[in-house]
């Protein structure tokens, strides 16, 4: 076994995409970002769509950066978000630019689905929450396409940038558990849902476990990037997946919000939990590292934030997310709150116009200033979290002892702190680079270097930089709680 190994791990977000030179030794973990990229969105016509082949041409010259500075790769992982997939012909060639998941196309597929699968049927089948996003959806709003008849191959977006580099067509077990057509039950794609909602199944290849060695890099990549052989390993591909595999968790009672574009709120299970009150709370069963599931709730997260700023740029102002948090630090508590998860907040033109005209609809004061939209925002997101780790402890039958938040949004420590006092629970900030860590981590055990994902966790909590966040009582966060389930009731 090496004494040190050196890993790429691509990690691709929602905004932006990058290549990190990992270095693991025993005394520690050694994280350098040595290409960052932009991940826009390409409107097209009516449609909004990935920039997929500029993405590949990043990744690869982000490859070229890391052996151009250390020499040689022991091997290189990539993980992006769910759901979101490309369709290849019977000649392998890629069917169009993949769509985005936040294009209007899925607008009205779950009723169309549900007048031929009952809504429990496809939970009994997938144990998946049930979100318009989702690839069964996409897929079922392409019948009839042209592209759905010529397709031959269905991989999502880490599986076709895997192909492109080693020349394995498979689907990764994390990633592919994001599509609501796995079934969790059967360890295989849900056939069945799919015939009864007629979507082909002989496009859908084999799922294959995080840590699994797919091949070397192809021979014509690994000369553009001035290497020979370098095995490509998948960890979690998909990037939640990889990031609660560096959760630096002590207690085994432990809760985990990976914070960006996103908060995915959930525990770590042994196996999936698909019950009536799962289906009821909407509820995932996503897959994990080694055997595990990731049960846990999709909040729209720091996106509301990100929008917000958008906007405003529009309108000529800019601002820093560490500006735009002391603004919300500012304003009056409590004012205003909204439930993130409502379809107005999914693609509005203008967050802000859409923040306001919710508020109108359930009959609270109107958030003016932009302090006020940002207060609300803070606020509304961490008694969100308390509202699913709540149900995380029914589902589970435990109380949960301390939640690590992790990712970008760890970074926030204004809504860390209102997060620890909303849930009344210790909060533990860090790593902010979760992602490309327990990518590295998984990549890790695969080559041999870790005996299980469990000491590369210790690894991670014995370097890794973290802040605890206590909480503060005394505040009217069960009144707010109380205003906020109303508002859940409301948006069904």
């Amino acid at each position: 076994m090496k004494s040190e190994l050196k890993l790429a791990a691509i990690d691709l977000g929602a905004e932006s995409g990058r290549v990190i030179l990992v270095t693991i030794s025993p005394n520690g973990v050694i994280l350098d970002e040595v290409h960052r990229f932009i991940n826009r969105p390409v409107r097209i016509l009516n449609s909004l769509h990935w920039d997929i082949l500029f993405l590949f041409s990043e990744i690869k010259h982000g490859l070229k950066l890391c052996v151009q500075k250390a020499g040689h790769l022991d091997g290189l992982g990539l993980d992006t978000w769910g759901v979101d997939f490309g369709l290849l012909d019977r000649d392998d060639k890629l069917l169009g630019n993949p769509y985005h998941y936040r294009d209007a196309r899925t607008d009205g597929m779950l009723e169309k689905a549900f007048k031929k699968v009952t809504k429990m049927e496809i939970f009994q089948r997938t144990g998946i929450q049930f979100m318009q996003i989702n690839s069964l959806f996409q897929l079922l709003s392409m019948q009839g396409s042209a592209y759905l008849e010529a397709a031959r191959t269905f991989l999502t977006i880490p599986d076709l940038l895997n192909f492109w580099l080693s020349g394995e067509k498979v689907c990764e077990f994390s990633n592919a558990t994001t599509t609501q057509m796995y079934d969790q039950r059967a360890h295989d794609w849900a056939y069945g849902l799919l015939n009864s909602l007629e979507i082909p199944k002989t496009i859908f290849p084999a799922v294959v476990q995080p840590g699994t060695i797919l091949g070397n890099l192809i021979p014509n990549i690994a000369e553009e990037i001035g290497l020979e052989k370098v095995p490509v390993i998948v960890p979690a591909c998909h990037d939640t997946g990889s990031a609660v595999a560096a959760v630096p968790a002590v207690s085994k009672r432990f809760a985990y919000i990976s914070s960006g574009t996103w908060s995915l709120v959930g525990v770590e299970a042994q196996a999936p939990i698909i019950n009536d009150d799962c289906l009821a709370f909407n509820f995932t069963n996503e897959g994990g590292v080694f055997g595990t599931v990731r049960l846990l709730k999709n909040v729209t997260g720091l996106w509301l934030v990100q929008e917000c700023r958008r906007a405003w740029e529009r309108a000529g102002e800019s601002y820093t997310y560490a500006e735009l948090t002391q603004m919300a630090v500012k304003a009056k508590p409590f004012a205003a709150l909204l439930d993130p998860d409502v379809v107005d907040f999914l693609h509005p033109e203008d967050m802000p116009a859409a923040i306001r005209s919710y508020c109108v609809n359930t009959g609270q004061p109107i958030p003016e200033t932009k302090e006020a939209i940002l207060r609300c925002i803070f606020e509304s997101l961490a008694l969100k979290y308390r509202f699913v780790l709540e149900r995380l402890e029914k589902l589970t039958g435990h109380p949960i002892d301390v939640v690590h938040i992790i990712g970008g949004g760890s970074q926030n420590e204004f809504l860390n702190q209102l997060t620890a006092d909303a849930a009344q629970k210790p909060v533990i900030a860090g790593p902010v680079e979760a992602t490309a860590l327990g990518n590295a981590m998984v990549q890790g055990v695969s080559l041999g270097f870790f005996s299980n994902i469990q000491a590369a966790r210790q690894l991670v909590a014995k370097q890794t930089p973290l802040k605890q966040f206590e909480p503060h009582t005394g505040s009217n966060w069960d009144e707010a709680y109380q205003k906020l389930l109303d508002l859940a009731k409301q948006s069904g």
